[in-house]
């Protein structure tokens, strides 16, 4: 059984169902005996034993583990196809309980309490014809512990069976017969069906808030993640450009001055040690550099990465392949690392945005420069209506990517047009001042 059933609110309609019937059921004897009733022992006898029957199963269900829900019960243990299915329900029995089967809801056990009582009610109403009020918690009792439809068709007999009684008791057919046991059974139906409904909802609610809240959490944490490799990517950029560069222009100078000494002079030793501070130094910054590249790159080139990139990036009907064209060389880090983070902004906007069925990244090695190029077959847009942004879309707009571009000497450029795809290019120098000074570095 679901523990979240057990609230204090179902936990008084099993105390209240429980009282209903016990009190009805002491009404009978009474009046049998103070009506002096032809068959006044015998009732009493039998509502007795209905009573301890009663009990039995309500203890029973309470010693199964979890108490017997009279208040309420879910979709799990109430199946709703035949006796076959309902069968399959039934719960094992724990060891040492043999002689005490809990009693719960679509077991085979539950089945036959039920039907044992309503038996003892049904003779009941044979002797005493004020046995028919008890119709009205058996109502509840069988909605809630039979299927749906079994539940419905057991409530709509006993109904029946009552107004049999009421006519054969009085030898006479009136309205009252009819409408009281079917109004009863009316009203069981709706409270117990609605019942039911709300609880679903309310789960479906629980579930619901519980996928949410574990989503939360899962952005969170991509969001830490992301902002840890942003800030490890600043600080790479932020080494390279001031202590790296200077650093290696230390040692340049240091090196010159170094040639321009006669080797006796005094001041050549200190020269030589300035310039082996300043290059073990900036061998230590480089690898800080290294250390604080993205993932993709620590393990492998950029052809590699971008590769894996293509391979793990999905979308509903999206294939993305990956192409290298020309030879291949070594790139610097920040080469490598804006060229990445091109890709996968890229990529990111088609996943999002393009609604694209193929998607191709191409990385081509030429004589004087590198380019990368992302081309997909999605809905297209106009890149004159784009408005700037200087941070982009989360960084991952188009303004973030021509800045990365520029930065390092390069161009970005996009053609696409509505309806008709996105083919976006960037291009970094492989010779000249920009790259030579990243060599340098």
């Amino acid at each position: 059984m679901d523990s979240r059933s057990h609230t204090p609110v179902t936990a008084a309609l099993r105390l209240c169902l429980h009282a209903l019937l016990t009190g009805l059921l002491a009404l009978v004897a009474v009046r049998a005996v103070g009506e002096a009733a032809p068959h006044a022992g015998a009732a009493v006898a039998l509502v007795l034993v209905m009573a301890a029957v009663y009990g039995a199963g309500a203890v029973a269900g309470t010693r199964g583990g979890a108490p017997a829900r009279w208040g309420a019960r879910t979709a799990a243990v109430r199946p709703e196809g035949g006796a076959e299915d309902w069968a399959e329900t039934e719960t094992v029995r724990p060891r040492g309980r043999a002689f005490s089967p809990p009693l719960r809801p679509g077991t085979r056990a539950v089945t036959v309490w039920l039907g044992g009582l309503c038996a003892l009610w049904i003779v009941l109403l044979v002797l005493s014809p004020d046995a028919l009020w008890v119709a009205f918690p058996l109502y509840f009792l069988q909605l809630h512990l039979l299927p749906t439809r079994w539940g419905v068709t057991a409530v709509l007999t006993t109904a029946a069976a009552a107004i049999v009684s009421f006519v054969a008791h009085r030898q006479e057919i009136a309205p009252g017969a009819f409408i009281g046991p079917l109004l009863g059974a009316a009203v069981a139906i709706a409270t117990v069906l609605g019942y039911d409904a709300l609880f679903r909802e309310s789960e479906r609610r629980r579930e619901l808030i519980v996928e949410l809240v574990a989503t939360r959490a899962e952005l969170a944490e991509a969001e830490r993640t992301a902002g840890t490799l942003a800030e490890r990517e600043r600080l790479a950029r932020e080494i390279h450009d001031t202590l790296a560069q200077g650093l290696s222009s230390i040692q340049l100078l240091l090196r010159a001055a170094e040639r321009t000494l006669p080797d006796d002079a005094p001041a050549t030793a200190h020269v030589r040690a300035a310039r082996e501070a300043a290059q073990a130094n900036l061998a230590e910054a480089r690898s800080f550099v290294r250390a604080l590249t993205p993932p993709d790159l620590e393990h492998g080139s950029l052809a590699a990465a971008l590769e894996r990139l293509c391979a793990r990036t999905t979308g509903p009907g999206l294939t993305v392949r990956f192409a290298v064209s020309g030879t291949p060389v070594e790139l610097p880090t920040p080469y490598e690392v804006a060229l990445l983070r091109t890709a996968q902004s890229a990529l990111a906007n088609t996943v999002r945005h393009a609604g694209a069925g193929r998607a191709e990244i191409t990385l081509s090695f030429m004589d004087t420069s590198v380019a990368l190029d992302v081309v997909d077959d999605g809905r297209g847009f106009d890149p004159a209506a784009v408005p700037v942004d200087e941070r982009g879309d989360g960084g991952f707009g188009l303004p973030a990517m021509r800045s990365r571009a520029a930065t390092l000497g390069g161009t970005l450029s996009v053609e696409s047009a509505p309806g008709q795809g996105t083919a976006l290019a960037v291009t970094l120098p492989v010779s000249g001042p920009a790259l030579g000074e990243e060599r340098a570095a």
